[in-house]
Protein backbone atom coordinates (compact mmCIF):
# COMPACT_ATOMS: atom_id res chain seq x y z
CA UNK A 1 0.00 0.00 0.00
CA UNK A 2 1.13 4.10 -0.92
CA UNK A 3 0.62 6.45 0.99
CA UNK A 4 0.99 10.06 -0.68
CA UNK A 5 1.00 13.90 -0.18
CA UNK A 6 -0.84 16.44 -1.52
CA UNK A 7 1.54 17.14 -4.63
CA UNK A 8 0.77 13.35 -5.48
CA UNK A 9 4.18 11.94 -4.61
CA UNK A 10 4.82 8.90 -2.51
CA UNK A 11 4.92 9.58 0.94
CA UNK A 12 5.52 6.18 2.37
CA UNK A 13 5.10 2.23 1.62
CA UNK A 14 3.71 0.18 3.57
CA UNK A 15 4.82 -3.40 3.45
CA UNK A 16 3.38 -5.24 6.46
CA UNK A 17 0.05 -4.45 8.95
CA UNK A 18 0.64 -6.56 12.34
CA UNK A 19 -0.44 -7.00 15.80
CA UNK A 20 1.78 -6.79 18.46
CA UNK A 21 0.15 -7.16 21.78
CA UNK A 22 -2.70 -4.52 22.36
CA UNK A 23 -0.87 -2.47 19.37
CA UNK A 24 -1.40 -2.79 15.68
CA UNK A 25 2.36 -2.12 14.42
CA UNK A 26 2.76 -0.67 10.38
CA UNK A 27 6.04 -1.33 8.52
CA UNK A 28 7.11 0.49 5.80
CA UNK A 29 9.53 2.82 4.28
CA UNK A 30 9.20 6.70 4.31
CA UNK A 31 10.24 8.63 1.14
CA UNK A 32 10.76 4.65 -0.29
CA UNK A 33 14.31 4.64 1.44
CA UNK A 34 14.14 5.23 5.30
CA UNK A 35 12.80 2.25 7.50
CA UNK A 36 9.88 2.89 9.94
CA UNK A 37 7.69 0.66 12.25
CA UNK A 38 4.73 3.01 14.11
CA UNK A 39 2.40 1.64 16.34
CA UNK A 40 -1.27 2.26 17.12
CA UNK A 41 -2.52 2.31 20.48
CA UNK A 42 -6.06 1.49 21.61
CA UNK A 43 -6.77 4.86 22.87
CA UNK A 44 -5.47 6.31 19.97
CA UNK A 45 -7.69 4.20 17.36
CA UNK A 46 -10.74 5.58 19.56
CA UNK A 47 -9.12 9.26 18.94
CA UNK A 48 -9.08 8.73 15.38
CA UNK A 49 -12.61 7.51 15.52
CA UNK A 50 -13.42 10.19 16.83
CA UNK A 51 -12.58 12.35 13.72
CA UNK A 52 -14.89 10.62 10.98
CA UNK A 53 -18.53 11.74 10.99
CA UNK A 54 -20.75 9.56 8.94
CA UNK A 55 -20.15 10.42 5.91
CA UNK A 56 -16.62 10.26 5.62
CA UNK A 57 -16.88 6.76 7.43
CA UNK A 58 -19.19 5.68 4.67
CA UNK A 59 -17.05 7.11 2.52
CA UNK A 60 -13.58 4.81 3.55
CA UNK A 61 -15.83 2.42 3.59
CA UNK A 62 -16.82 2.86 0.15
CA UNK A 63 -12.94 2.89 -1.12
CA UNK A 64 -12.65 -1.25 -1.11
CA UNK A 65 -15.06 -1.13 -3.81
CA UNK A 66 -13.82 1.75 -5.81
CA UNK A 67 -11.92 1.24 -9.40
CA UNK A 68 -8.57 3.08 -8.91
Amino acid sequence: MKLFGPDNKELMTVTAIERQGNELVVKGKIFGTMPMTAKLRPAEARRALKLLDLRTALFALSLFFRKG
